[in-house]
Parts: structure tokens; C-alpha cells; sequence
């Protein structure tokens, strides 16, 4: 356990990948560069000071058109926290933070993998998402 908290496990919950058709496939291909990562962290409470923390990301086109790819995978992490750990403030910064720059590889590999296999192999993910950035702007 590190001092905070312990990950007792993590899987995949939930991967999707959806083409609609070959006309799409081929629009995408020429537009994929555009799509954009959106992530969406929640949680609950379980017993014993576990808690779920369920992180969906979505890769997709953010744009009107009708011709789109749509690609998400929900991963799961269960996570014990330490028996210290009371401040609410604490807490919320572990479960956006913490478990997440702790996951976050294996999410992107995963999501990359989707995409790669969903046809589009040209795809890579150039900057990193950085939660603590993220969390203190919302938050602070």
C-alpha cells in the first residue's frame, strides 16, 4: 500500500468500438487527427474503505458530422484507502489524481490497442493528460 491508498484491482469494464459503415470508415480515416480524449472519472463507496473507481474515456469527434467513429473503453479500479484518510479533500484528490496517473498507462494502451485494431493504426496520442493540472484548475 503506499502510504494513501492501495489498488486491490483493475480490469476492463465495458470496451466499444463502433464504424457504422465503409463511407465512414474512409471519412474518419482522413479526419481521425481531429477527434479528442475526453475522460469522465466517478466513483462509490464500498465496504471496508474500498472504492470503485470507474474512468471512461472516449475518443471522439467532437464535430457535427454525420460520418464518425466512435471509440470508449469504462476501466475499473478498486482501490482500499488508508484507515487515516478522513479529509473529503484528500480523498477526492487520490481517487482524480493519484489512482489515475497510476492507471492511466494501461488505459491508454488499451485504447490505443482499440483504435489500432478498429483500423485506424496511425493513431497515437502526442501530449499526456495531466490530472494534477487538471484537478487543480477545477478545484482550486
Amino acid at each position: 500500500m503506499t502510504e494513501k491508498f492501495e489498488i486491490i484491482a483493475e480490469f476492463v469494464k465495458d470496451m466499444s468500438s463502433e464504424t457504422p459503415d465503409v463511407e465512414t470508415y474512409f471519412f474518419v480515416k482522413e479526419n481521425i487527427s481531429k477527434y479528442h480524449l475526453n475522460i469522465n472519472i466517478s466513483s462509490k463507496g464500498l465496504k471496508n474503505k474500498m472504492i470503485e473507481v470507474s474512468t471512461s474515456i472516449k475518443y471522439e469527434d467532437k464535430n457535427n458530422n454525420i460520418k464518425k467513429s466512435y471509440f470508449e473503453i469504462i476501466y475499473i479500479t478498486i482501490v482500499k484507502i488508508n484507515e487515516q484518510i478522513n479529509d473529503k479533500k484528500t480523498l477526492e484528490k487520490i481517487l482524480l489524481c493519484d489512482v489515475q496517473n497510476m492507471i492511466y498507462p494501461r488505459l491508454e494502451k488499451s485504447l490505443l490497442n482499440l483504435i489500432h485494431a478498429s483500423g485506424f493504426t496511425n493513431v497515437e496520442f502526442g501530449k499526456k493528460v495531466d490530472f494534477e493540472k487538471i484537478y487543480n484548475n477545477k478545484f482550486n
